[in-house]
């Protein structure tokens, strides 16, 4: 095996949680650290301004990724294209960060973090102001957990808002030719596949490709968590519970067209290799994977799928991200379709599953706001990249916060 072929497997797929900022934001120093006493877990604790102390708090959880937080670059990206830190802080309320040891652990191990910290700040905030609980991508699932755990214990949490924030309560979508490649690259040191085979990524995503045997399906850890929902009564009761989805309520796709090719590799690297966007229909090829050492071929193909590469949601740079993996160590890569959906808009709003065409496709903001289980939620007005902080999408979560 050639030691570029090793190196492709140390790409991390995930979206950062809100981006990288357009300006450099400059990061202050916690008035707290939170390090000692959250299991899995750490937190930074940002005053609001005025007196010193914990006042109306709002706990904001980080997302998927690969390996520990870090939480100097979710407070850029929460306060760089939109200042969403810096206009809690001068609304009076106290910001806490939320990171966790590994991000793609279990849902419910990360959740005992949330529940540690949302008790910590309950112990020590110096009003008796109500919290305000949710996350990013990801977070969102674990906060939504973690309060209606701490319910079913009778655990108290004082929250009156929880939000979420492009979550994918309904699942998430990386393509089934990128998992397969993932674990195609060959060496013992692969990060990528080590992701795409997490406890968190079989509980996040739609479909699971299984690298022993290579079959597709809902992963049992998905339908394990979900169980696990169950049992604490899926959401919490106390909070009022809101949500915003990055993709658009018109059901406005994203602009790819199914069966067609999103990158081809060429030369030494992966030679031959071809990535195509999801179609309908039984046995689609959705890639043909091609490698040199040890050589090797596989077409990997899916059935029964709705066209979900191009379904209205939160996008992410997936063929982009490969790509660039690809062409920094040394291959040819004509990339023609970079992006493609991560979370959909239904999945986001929980208001339809992802299994039928037309309930993936639908016009959100047409249907009845009743059918979703949030209490209100708002799609982005523009197909936006999933996570990505929009005054639009910030404002409305501001003004629904409690006083």
């Amino acid at each position: 095996m050639s030691e570029q072929e090793q190196a492709v497997g140390r790409t991390s797929l995930a979206a950062r949680v809100a981006g990288a900022p357009a300006v450099p934001v400059e990061v202050p120093a916690a008035d707290e650290e939170w390090d000692e006493g959250i299991p899995h877990g750490f937190a930074r604790v940002y005053y609001a301004d005025g007196p010193p102390g914990i006042r109306r708090p709002v706990v904001m959880a980080d997302g998927f990724n690969l390996g520990r937080s870090d939480l100097d670059w979710l407070y850029q990206g929460l306060d760089g294209t939109f200042p969403l830190i810096t206009t809690l802080r001068r609304q009076g309320r106290t910001v806490i960060l939320l990171g966790f040891d590994e991000r793609t652990a279990p849902i419910t191990t990360n959740a005992e973090a949330a529940i540690a910290v949302i008790r910590r700040t309950t112990e020590t905030q110096v009003d008796a102001g109500p919290l305000s609980v949710g996350g990013f991508s990801m977070g969102g699932l674990i906060t939504r957990y973690a309060l209606a755990r701490m319910e079913h214990e009778n655990i108290p949490h004082r929250t009156a808002l929880y939000f979420s924030y492009d979550t994918p309560h309904r699942g998430g979508h990386i393509p089934v030719g990128i998992q397969a490649f993932a674990h195609f690259i060959p060496g013992p040191e692969n990060d990528f596949a080590v992701q795409m085979n997490s406890p968190a990524a079989k509980e996040m995503m739609w479909r699971h490709y299984d690298s022993e045997d290579g079959t597709i399906r809902r992963h049992p850890d998905r339908d394990e968590f979900l169980e696990q929902l169950r049992a604490v009564g899926e959401w919490p009761v106390g909070p009022r519970k809101i949500g915003v989805a990055n993709g658009s309520g018109e059901g406005m796709p994203i602009p790819v067209e199914p069966g067609e090719v999103a990158l081809t590799v060429n030369g030494l690297l992966f030679p031959g290799t071809t990535f195509r966007i999801q179609a309908t229909g039984d046995d689609v090829t959705v890639a043909e994977l091609v490698r040199t050492l040890p050589p090797a071929r596989q077409v990997v193909t899916t059935s029964g799928f709705p066209e979900i590469d191009g379904a209205p949601g939160g996008t992410l740079d997936s063929y982009r991200i490969i790509a660039e993996a690809l062409r920094e160590n040394g291959g040819l890569v004509d990339l023609r379709k970079p992006t493609v959906c991560f979370v959909p808009t239904v999945s986001a709003v929980a208001i339809r599953d992802l299994d039928d065409q037309d309930d993936l496709y639908a016009k959100v903001n047409a249907l009845d706001p009743s059918e979703s289980e949030l209490d209100e939620f708002l799609c982005s007005s523009t197909t936006t990249p999933h996570t990505a902080v929009t005054e639009e999408l910030c404002t409305w979560i501001l003004d629904r916060l409690p006083d």
